[in-house]
């Protein structure tokens, strides 16, 4: 991953004084939630936390789901899991469904007032109700032994993240249900043998999301840009701990 990393970055950097609206992520707001030291260092001074490997698999998982219910979105029907689960819902038919999706280039996105801060998310997928609301959906994957679950202290991402959606959404004028659902493939290796062949079990986990606390978080992270001091390091973030012990040895 080396040759992709580069420490010292000097495009997509927050510049007060830059004409160009600024493209803030939402998981660079859960970032800013989790370190604004490590959000700071990122966004305002190009120093980013070194990238996980990619997780090609969820990847693939991913890229075919949406396939699938694209076939049935086309159609204007509900995808069978919809039916097992007792969904009364269909995938949404809209001409912005893969702008909405395309995080990088497009995305849904929403300008905050007295500021050039766009923040943008890109969307798994978006099922409607008879009612006419929006649904957010968001695909997940895994392999475990034990049922999956959104309820892990560390799957506090995951809620958040369908939160922002939400919040998103409803500032571009859109009716938005507060129920959200997770679309998780869990891996099953309990088989024989592989035979080149995986097979997943797929539960539609709902959630309720509550959005009343993202503008406030998102003006707090504008502040944190704005500001020409480095935020202290969190106590629990393993990059702040990092640096500091090497910083130890190094000065």
């Amino acid at each position: 991953m080396s040759q992709y990393y580069n420490p010292n970055r000097k495009r997509n950097l927050y510049d007060p004084e830059s004409a160009e609206a600024f493209r803030l992520s939402r998981s660079k707001v859960e970032l800013f939630m989790n370190c604004p030291r490590c959000f700071y260092l990122d966004r305002k001074l190009g120093v980013a936390q070194p990238p996980g490997y990619p997780f090609s698999l969820n990847s693939a998982v991913d890229k075919l789901l949406k396939k699938e219910f694209d076939v049935h979105r086309a159609k204007g029907r509900k995808h069978p899991l919809m039916e097992h689960f007792g969904i009364d819902a269909v995938p949404l038919a809209n001409v912005k469904i893969d702008e909405w999706r395309d995080s990088l280039r497009g995305g849904i996105r929403f300008m905050i007032a007295g500021s050039k801060i766009v923040v943008t998310g890109g969307v798994d997928d978006i099922w409607v109700n008879p009612q006419g609301e929006y649904i957010i959906v968001d695909y997940k994957a895994t392999a475990k032994d034990d049922e999956v679950t959104i309820d892990a202290d560390w799957q506090i991402g995951y809620k958040r993240q369908m939160e922002i959606y939400q919040w998103l959404f409803r500032k571009n004028g859109y009716k938005v249900s507060d129920t959200g659902y997770f679309v998780y493939c869990n891996g099953n290796t309990d088989k024989q043998a592989f035979d080149a062949r995986l097979e997943f079990t797929i539960k539609l986990i709902p959630y309720k999301g509550s959005s009343d606390w993202v503008e406030e978080t998102i003006l707090k992270a504008i502040d944190c840009l704005k500001s020409k001091t480095l935020p202290p390091p969190v106590a629990d973030c393993d990059f702040c701990k990092y640096r500091m012990a090497a910083r130890h040895y190094e000065t």
